[in-house]
């Protein structure tokens, strides 16, 4: 499914060499600051890498890696419009080829779809984000800060989705989790 050799964003991380299959939980672990955030974006074809090569689902332009790639929550680039309420959110991105209710409930989210977004915890908004992604039915899910804030035993709830998801998934955090199928430390 994903295939990365030598990639590098100057500046950012350099060198990062990488392959997992279908449905599997990568995990990118590193410090604040260590390029996490910029890996994963790189993986999901919106940011251009400035050495290496990237294979996603058979794909190498930036373009047709995003149409396969979905970003769940990444801080900074996926903030949800607070004053909007879940439904609002879903509503938006009737594009997607699955039903919103199937996507809630892939995502473990239930709430009531008045819910403002501004009244979701961080632990539900990351569900929120990886319920929006699943509406594409992407080959490549990434999300990022999973252990954001999270006591323990709610960092492993989202880790356990993550990793039960029908699809590859690349997520970031500061601490790897107990289990993965691929760890990339920066």
């Amino acid at each position: 499914m994903i295939v990365a050799k030598g990639l590098s964003v100057e500046g950012v991380f350099a060198d990062v060499s990488l392959e997992a299959g279908e449905n599997t939980l990568t995990v990118v672990a590193g410090p604040t600051g260590s390029g996490r955030t910029s890996l994963l974006l790189t993986l999901s074809g919106r940011m251009k890498p400035t050495a290496g090569t990237l294979h996603v689902a058979g794909h190498t332009r930036p373009h047709a890696i995003r149409r396969v790639a979905a970003l769940a929550l990444v801080d900074g680039v996926t903030d949800f419009d607070k004053a909007l309420t879940v439904h609002e959110h879903l509503h938006e991105r009737r594009r997607g080829r699955k039903h919103h209710a199937e996507a809630l409930e892939g995502a473990g989210l239930d709430v009531d779809r008045r819910t403002l977004v501004r009244e979701l915890d961080r632990e539900q908004r990351v569900r929120l984000g990886v319920a929006l992604a699943l509406l594409d039915s992407p080959a490549l899910i990434v999300a990022d800060n999973i252990d954001a804030g999270l006591p323990p035993e709610r960092q492993i709830a989202l880790w356990n989705l993550l990793r039960d998801l029908p699809t590859t998934v690349v997520a970031s955090s500061v601490t790897p989790p107990a289990r993965y199928d691929h760890l990339v430390e920066l």
